[in-house]
């Protein structure tokens, strides 16, 4: 047999069933964003490399990115996020726009990672922004859309839930801690890492980084303050917000939530599905203040957040969340009796098309009894016949799948019959 070639590692296939997945997520991430008045958008798919250069962390560029010489020469990657885009975009027309600028977008995404579940090296990402606005409550807003869409899909709080901190917040109590500025970066990682690490390597990890033993024992304190949250006017009125918003059951403040080291600014959020396999965050974002200053733009301050489609897939799937799959959109099919009523056939699939209906023709004069055995696999709910006799006086057969009922009407009424059948 000759050998198939194999897709590339880390890419996915779209079987139909997979596909029907990936529209659902995107029909409930379009819903959510539009539901509070975001407009779509997008950007290139491909970028200079020099876009990342200035915006992105390291790891990101020389690591992450799929990045390839043109036949021009110039050096050009795979998108492996949008904010960078999103931020030159603006900067382009910032004269232009209005503000406070709302958009969304769902589109492909390329980095090159290890492959793992929930984790692939093509992936489809929801970003939404708010730009001009510096306000708990506009993170607040940015939250509740997320939230709306975890509702939609069917997650209960009880299943995921949305984790809150605030980098001020963190910065004066490391400031309280006497933690050098200079080791923040560090302290930060720290954070992050704690989760992932023993608790004896990770204590010794910290001192390590020169974290004096009296430090890291306020350090533990501070993380395991759950109330720390109520020291903090931003997270006071956040959660104010919140409450408007009808999403406070599910956001929760942890101090341990340490995303976006390089340019979160202010609140940061990791929602976490809470109840299976994964243990990943669903979606995460935060407040930057300093969007546009490296891509020419003014000072521009803007909350967002992303979600990738794999693990909420993977999610979504695993709970029995996922709609069932229909393999075809038609629900009624015109069989073909023999080929000199071929063409009355696909007459009668234009007039019920034309009619509102998805139909599908079967596309050859097999047996009639094969072509009902496809619409049964396709699931399809009425099936339509038009023999010798029926064709002789301008009538069809419609049958109903579901209990087997069939009646002969003129071709005219076809249309109404099946509407009331469906």
């Amino acid at each position: 047999m000759k050998k198939v070639i194999a897709p590339v590692k880390g890419t996915r296939e779209f079987y139909p069933e997979q596909m029907a997945l990936r529209n659902f997520i995107y029909e409930k991430v379009r819903s959510a964003s539009e539901a509070f008045g975001y407009q779509e958008w997008d950007a290139p798919f491909i970028e200079s490399i020099e876009l990342y250069a200035a915006k992105s962390g390291e790891e990101l560029v020389k690591k992450q990115s799929f990045t390839f010489q043109d036949r021009g020469g110039d050096l050009v990657t795979l998108r492996p996020e949008l904010t960078p885009s999103l931020a030159r975009m603006v900067a382009a027309r910032q004269g232009e726009l209005t503000f406070p600028l709302r958009w969304w977008s769902f589109g492909p995404f390329w980095r090159y990672e290890q492959p793992q579940k929930g984790r692939t090296r093509e992936f489809f990402q929801w970003n939404v922004d708010m730009l001009g606005v510096n306000s708990p409550e506009a993170d607040a807003e940015l939250i509740a859309v997320g939230v709306t869409f975890l509702r939609s899909v069917g997650l209960s709080p009880k299943q995921a839930l949305v984790y809150v901190n605030n980098r001020r917040l963190m910065d004066s109590e490391f400031d309280a801690l006497g933690i050098a500025p200079e080791k923040r970066l560090d302290v930060s990682t720290l954070v992050d890492r704690r989760a992932k690490m023993e608790p004896a390597s990770w204590e010794a990890y910290a001192l390590e980084l020169g974290i004096t033993s009296s430090q890291l024992e306020g350090l533990k304190a501070l993380l395991g303050n759950y109330d720390l949250w109520k020291k903090n006017d931003e997270l006071i009125r956040l959660f104010a917000a919140l409450e408007a918003l009808g999403v406070r059951e599910y956001v929760t403040f942890d101090p341990n939530i340490m995303r976006g080291l390089l340019y979160y600014t202010g609140t940061v959020f990791e929602a976490f599905e809470t109840s299976g396999s994964l243990r990943r965050a669903v979606f995460g974002g935060g407040r930057y203040d300093n969007l546009l200053a490296d891509v020419g733009g003014q000072s521009l301050s803007g909350v967002g957040f992303a979600m990738g489609d794999v693990v909420i897939g993977i999610i979504l799937q695993e709970l029995g969340l996922a709609p069932a799959f229909e393999p075809s959109p038609a629900q009624v099919l015109v069989t073909v009796f023999d080929e000199k009523l071929w063409l009355e056939s696909y007459k009668l699939g234009a007039k019920l098309r034309n009619a509102g209906l998805n139909v599908m023709v079967f596309p050859e004069p097999v047996k009639l009894p094969k072509q009902f055995k496809f619409a049964d696999k396709m699931k399809m709910k009425v099936v339509v016949t038009i023999g010798p006799e029926e064709a002789e006086k301008g009538m069809a057969a419609v049958k109903n799948l579901s209990n087997g009922e069939q009646v002969i009407v003129r071709c005219e009424a076809v249309a109404d019959i099946i509407q009331n059948i469906l």
